[in-house]
């Protein structure tokens, strides 16, 4: 009779177990991309513990910026704590990276990084992946136009290199070529280099008339400080991988008339009342600030608030299919987040396709400013 009554109690234990929805996540809170991570890591805490009425496990990881380190994570996710989806990384070389392991585990994941790569081209592995950042392709066009619009007809790149710098040169290049802008400079550092006086004197030389820094992150101030330490005049653009305060903090005086494309939340209370986006982006504002204080939000922790977003919006479709835990559940989740339609996140609305697994269009991009030591709507 106790054998029964304990393969009873083992049976619902499990069954009950199988009932929770396990999340993975890796984010890079340590390391180069660590002001890209930690407000990932901290917007992890605010996401919902329920959905569709199960219980949400949070499994979170720091891969430290390493993009060795995020593949054994997201191995540990899919492996050990069997989990229905993983979210991230931070940064695309660690994106890219965790493809293979979602894949092969038929696990989806939500990246937390620009890359155009990350889903693109479709195939049967990107199938299984989404991500919730503004290709750089979108905002390698906003840029361009942007400079057209203000005659600048010379323009230099010095981008990180990695998949990140790469992947802005190849997308940025192709639109300026598009758009008769003469590139008379390509340069290239890494994420934890301390002096890039090589680069900066070649492309002072080259006499461009502006200067796109293909960064993320802190790091990224590192060539805008020696530009200006060494005289240039024109004008500077950066990418909406700086859209956090901790850059202003690390830029300075240096950071003042930078432009950058970048997600609306970044400028949400300058966004006119009828834009749909700006209610989203100010609720996910009050609500990391009054957990970090004020002026402490960035876009990149609305990042990982889109992805709640999307998996609030996904799992209860998914649950009327299969329950988690399961590879039919994965698969649901997946389908799931694949007809994502209108759904409203802080940095833009989500209409996903089979062919398109980020699902934004322009709305989910504005131009900005730093003005005064912080970001003013470009109209």
């Amino acid at each position: 009779m106790k054998k029964i009554l304990f393969a009873v109690l083992l049976t619902a234990h499990t069954a009950f177990a199988l009932a929770q929805i396990n999340v993975g996540i890796t984010v890079s809170a340590s390391g180069p991309a660590a002001s890209l991570g930690i407000p990932e890591k901290n917007t992890i805490a605010l996401l919902p513990t329920t959905i569709g009425g199960k219980k949400i496990n949070y499994h979170l990881l720091d891969d430290a910026s390493d993009t060795t380190t995020a593949v054994k994570n997201a191995r540990k996710l899919v492996s050990e704590n069997k989990v229905d989806i993983i979210i991230g990384s931070s940064t695309t070389p660690n994106s890219l990276a965790m493809i293979d392991v979602a894949a092969e585990g038929e696990t989806p994941m939500i990246a937390l990084a620009a890359g155009v790569r990350i889903v693109e081209p479709m195939d049967t592995k990107r199938a299984w992946v989404f991500k919730t950042p503004q290709n750089d392709a979108q905002m390698a066009t906003a840029i361009v136009q942007h400079m057209v619009d203000n005659n600048v007809k010379t323009v230099a790149y010095i981008g990180f290199a990695d998949a990140y710098g790469e992947g802005w040169w190849t997308e940025f290049n192709k639109i300026a070529e598009l758009r008769k802008l003469k590139v008379v400079a390509n340069e290239r550092f890494n994420r934890s280099d301390t002096s890039v006086t090589g680069q900066v004197l070649k492309i002072i030389g080259a006499k461009a008339d502006a200067v796109l820094i293909g960064g993320a992150g802190t790091p990224a101030a590192l060539p805008q400080k020696s530009l200006k330490e060494k005289g240039y005049k024109g004008t500077i653009y950066q990418t909406h991988g700086i859209a956090n305060a901790d850059f202003l903090r690390v830029c300075g005086k240096d950071c003042e008339g930078t432009l950058l494309p970048t997600g609306p939340i970044l400028v949400a209370a300058q966004l006119a009342d009828s834009n749909p986006i700006k209610k989203v982006a100010l609720e996910y504002i009050n609500k990391y600030e009054a957990a970090h204080g004020k002026g402490s939000v960035s876009s990149f922790g609305a990042y990982a608030w889109d992805a709640g977003l999307l998996l609030s919006n996904a799992i209860p479709v998914a649950l009327k299919k299969a329950q988690p835990g399961t590879k039919e559940f994965r698969k649901a989740l997946r389908d799931a987040l694949e007809s994502t339609k209108d759904l409203v996140g802080s940095h833009g609305i989500f209409n996903l396709s089979a062919q398109d697994h980020l699902g934004f269009d322009q709305r989910a991009r504005v131009m900005v400013k730093v003005e005064n030591g912080t970001w003013k709507l470009v109209k």
